[in-house]
């Protein structure tokens, strides 16, 4: 006898959006967090094209006055800019409590059963049909089953702030500068996010300024809206996001580095993924499906990431991607739509 058909450890956009999806399938869902929303982290402030569908099909609203659209990505490196459009409609730039709330009103709309303040401290505390970890990439679930992750190829570190000023472009803006990047994307109409992203745990986003002194006087003298927030992020990968009655959404189930922009996207799609496989009883459904939507992502994200340890073939492959539009557009798709 089952308390409720699927359990899921975590409340964060991974574990809601699971929620969501197999609530909608039928099943009587519970979920589980020791924190309660809305639930801050830096990371999930950026919905490309196939994460604003996926949102859509969990029924999942964004508030318009509380997010900003953006056309595409643009590269900014040494003397080179290279910018290209979503064919498919453009990305959704939103704060993560602005996302975290949404998400919560579609669980308690569809019925989710939501147990805030109330961590998980062990598998035998549930009684599901099945249990799903959503509680990100140092998953205690993932080490319960033996699920376990590979060794990361590369750790960086990434800090995230907003400030208090209307968005000059939009499109996210990505500069490239020597063992780093920073993000800037419009997130309202008087707000922009920004982020570094670096190897050494120690710069932070006014030291990665430093590398762009247009970027850095532009911000100069404008309200910092939030805290500045810090997370690790990696590409890591699983050998099987499932064992027995217990499968794994999220970043519990594999990561690709955040340079990539698709963390919230790929959540959203494997939950609807998930939702599918339990609805047919077959979890190697899930793991199949699992690896499909991951591996472009991880193709994108070497390619980055090259371009970020080899700085010379970086610059190459701007100035080429600057001259031929039409390419990055073309990888653009295969990335986010």
């Amino acid at each position: 006898m089952f308390d409720t058909d699927v359990f899921i450890c975590g409340g964060g956009p991974a574990g809601l959006a699971a929620a969501i999806a197999a609530r909608r399938k039928g099943f009587a869902v519970t979920v589980a967090d020791g924190s309660r929303p809305p639930i801050d982290k830096a990371c999930g402030e950026g919905l490309l094209p196939d994460a604003v569908s996926a949102a859509a099909q969990l029924g999942v609203t964004i508030p318009a006055d509380a997010s900003a659209s953006f056309r595409g990505i643009r590269f900014i490196g040494t003397g080179v800019s290279a910018s290209a459009d979503f064919r498919s409609g453009p990305g959704l730039a939103v704060r993560r409590t602005v996302l975290h709330r949404a998400l919560v009103e579609q669980a308690e709309q569809t019925g989710v059963k939501l147990l805030w303040g109330t961590p998980v401290t062990a598998l035998d505390q549930i009684r599901a049909r099945w249990t799903v970890g959503a509680d990100g990439e140092r998953s205690r679930v993932r080490a319960w089953s033996g699920l376990e992750a590979s060794t990361p190829r590369r750790v960086r570190y990434g800090f995230r702030r907003h400030h208090r000023v209307a968005p000059w472009c939009d499109y996210v803006e990505v500069y490239w500068g020597a063992g780093l990047q920073i993000y800037v994307g419009p997130e309202a109409a008087d707000q922009v996010c920004v982020t570094s992203l670096a190897s050494d745990p120690h710069v932070r986003v006014d030291d990665a300024l430093e590398q762009f002194p247009e970027l850095r006087d532009r911000l100069a003298g404008t309200e910092i809206a939030s805290t500045e927030r810090g997370a690790v992020t990696a590409t890591r990968k699983l050998r099987a996001v499932f064992r027995g009655s217990i499968a794994l959404v999220g970043d519990a189930s594999g990561s690709v580095d955040a340079v990539t922009g698709a963390g919230v996207g790929l959540a959203f799609q494997q939950a609807l993924a998930l939702a599918d496989a339990l609805q047919h009883d077959c979890l190697t459904e899930y793991q199949s499906a699992h690896r499909r939507i991951m591996r472009r992502r991880r193709i994108v994200a070497d390619l980055l990431l090259a371009m970020d340890r080899w700085p010379e073939m970086g610059e190459r492959a701007r100035h080429a991607l600057s001259l031929g539009p039409w390419l990055f557009e073309r990888l653009l798709a295969l990335h986010a739509e």
